[in-house]
């Protein structure tokens, strides 16, 4: 019998992150996952970031994790979303070449010799002394501990119109049910359910008639070690059309022949990625939704369009498809489906991802009841540390939410039982002016040196504090005082008026510049040298200091109304309130503050605006 010290089951991108950390404390790491099933493979859009999962993906690359090296390795299209809002809700959105992605995947995975992958179905997963035995078709394996990353798989159904299959996504078999893998692990007592858009052939559209969408050569790469604007992969465009009234008379008329509304289909999807079928009878007097076209590789013939997941019938899916602009000859290589799958109770695990009543079994990624990728390799990570400590006898890993994303998922996702798909999002983190892409070193610096690793990593690590610290100290200190001189230095590089000495700091906080612009200028004047990356993340925290104090002593008022009385139905009625957390503030009905913050899935949004506006 083979002997491990942590075991994962899938090789997703939970399973993946899992592995690739457990890994680096030098354990004897095994990846037990489904023949014909590449490592980090995405079967919906290849795509890693976006609002709030950008900032997933470099937490995780601060603590030591792949997704964000895949992703610089894989890109070939990149933009930076949220751009006119300012920098503290800023992401970076990457499209991947997903072929080149799971290949990466694959070759660092295999240059890690104390990581043996093993491509076999998993039939049961059962207690031993001082470990699990994990039982494939055709042996059976001990493990010290055990990460499930099981994803869609677990008793996977795939719905197209009438047609059912089973399956964890097309053209791949499932796994047997939550229930029957293990004799104790609760499911969540309902099914999940997501969806994917067909796949559509790339000579068969027309892009002249759409609008394009350039790579953005400013966004920066996610890992700390890649060069910050560097291109591994050539760049391609994504493109932009929309449904019409059309395409949405075509759906709402085959209304019975869809899985979702005609009871085929029992499980519950995500809400805020909905399928075409969803928008069409959620938004019934809206016909134009966005459609981007986006290819699935360099050299790969599939055309992804995102914002049309559908599970109708095949015919049905053509003929709504042609009725958009650029799509009127489109051929489709792949239809759509969506998936249902067994999810475990997460209300049943620990911050550390462990099964309380069982310990050593560790859940992340789908089977939790997540959606997305970011959220699922977020999870992988934190199991895989937690695994990994275990086996070493040492503390359990916990990241806050007062500093992470990965945090504020981890708590929201054990602090109750989930009623649909989660997806995070900038609005779930209380600190998010705070918790910003452009800091993550600086937050998650303390988190990674707790594993006591001396790594690439780490050595870098050390040395981008050390100039943080240093950088921040000059800010503070340097003063520009007046003379006529330097007047004219501020007239001639726009900085406004030099009345008073003024300390760098404060004028890097002036709001007509542009924080990292300007301290860029002024280290090249002075010849001071930093790292780039540094001197973003000094002056973006310099100019966001005295809104991140503000909104720390908000925080705190909130917690003081709790016992302060409201009224629910003028909240239902709000133009400022999320229509997810009006419709729970409609089932609930919650007379006092303290009540409204109870209710599970109200975001610290809606909070804040009912603590400053309602109250």
């Amino acid at each position: 019998m083979k002997q491990f010290d942590v075991t994962i089951i899938g090789g997703g991108h939970a399973g993946v992150e899992a592995a690739w950390i457990s890994a680096q404390f030098g354990l004897k790491v095994a990846i037990v996952t489904i023949p014909g099933v590449g490592l980090a493979s995405a079967p919906c859009n290849p795509a890693v970031g976006g609002v709030g999962k950008g900032q997933v993906v470099r937490e995780i690359d601060a603590l030591g994790g792949l997704m964000g090296k895949l992703a610089d390795k894989a890109g070939i299209q990149y933009r930076i979303l949220n751009e006119s809002k300012g920098y503290a809700v800023q992401s970076t959105r990457v499209q991947v070449d997903k072929e080149l992605y799971s290949q990466y995947a694959e070759e660092y995975v295999s240059q890690v010799t104390n990581i043996e992958v093993i491509r076999k179905l998993v039939l049961s997963i059962v207690d031993a002394d001082g470990g699990f035995i994990v039982t494939t078709d055709d042996e059976a394996i001990f493990s010290k501990k055990v990460v499930v990353t099981t994803g869609t798989f677990l008793n996977g159904k795939l719905h197209t119109g009438e047609e059912q299959v089973e399956g964890g996504r097309v053209d791949c078999q499932k796994s047997p049910g939550l229930s029957s893998i293990f004799s104790k692990v609760e499911t969540l007592g309902k099914r999940f359910k997501t969806g994917t858009p067909a796949r559509l052939d790339k000579a068969t559209i027309d892009y002249s008639v759409m609008e394009e969408q350039a790579s953005d050569e400013r966004a920066r790469n996610f890992s700390c070690l890649s060069d910050p604007l560097s291109r591994n992969s050539r760049q391609v465009s994504c493109f932009l059309t929309r449904t019409n009234q059309t395409t949405l008379d075509i759906i709402r008329d085959n209304k019975e022949r869809s899985p979702i509304f005609n009871g085929q289909i029992q499980g519950i999807g995500p809400r805020y990625c909905p399928s075409i079928e969803d928008k069409a009878f959620r938004y019934p007097e809206r016909n134009s939704h966005h459609v981007f076209i986006e290819p699935e590789g360099l050299d790969i013939q599939t055309v992804y369009p995102n914002g049309v997941s559908t599970s109708l019938p095949k015919e049905v899916q053509l003929e709504f498809l042609r009725t958009i602009d650029g799509l009127e000859n489109v051929e489709i290589l792949v239809y759509g489906y969506a998936v249902e799958y067994d999810v475990v109770d997460t209300s049943k695990l620990n911050l550390g991802l462990e099964y309380i009543d069982i310990p050593g079994l560790y859940f992340a990624g789908q089977v939790n009841g997540t959606s997305g990728y970011e959220e699922a390799a977020g999870q992988g990570i934190i199991a895989g540390i937690n695994a990994s400590l275990s086996v070493l006898g040492r503390e359990k890993f916990v990241l806050s939410r007062d500093d992470t994303y990965i945090g504020v998922m981890i708590e929201d996702l054990v602090s109750s039982k989930r009623d649909e798909p989660y997806r995070l999002f900038t609005a779930r983190n209380e600190n998010r002016l705070y918790v910003r892409e452009d800091n993550t070193l600086v937050r998650l610096y303390n988190y990674r040196r707790s594993f006591g690793l001396n790594d690439t990593l780490d050595i870098y690590l050390d040395e981008y504090i050390r100039q943080y610290d240093l950088l921040w100290n000059v800010c503070k200190k340097f003063v520009y005082r007046i003379s006529a001189e330097t007047k004219q230095y501020f007239s001639e590089n726009n900085y406004g008026p030099l009345d008073t000495n003024t300390f760098m700091f404060e004028l890097i906080k002036r709001s007509q510049l542009d924080p990292y612009e300007t301290l860029k200028r002024e280290l090249l004047n002075k010849g001071l040298l930093f790292d780039d990356n540094v001197v973003r993340t000094v002056a973006i925290g310099i100019k966001y200091e005295g809104y991140i104090q503000r909104a720390n002593s908000e925080n705190e008022r909130v917690n003081r109304l709790a016992s302060m009385n409201i009224d629910w139905q003028k909240l239902v009625e709000s133009g400022n309130i999320s229509y997810e957390c009006k419709q729970r503030i409609k089932e609930i009905r919650p007379e006092t503050f303290g009540a409204l913050q109870k209710i599970d899935g109200i975001r610290p949004a809606t909070l804040a605006y009912v603590a400053g506006n309602i109250i």
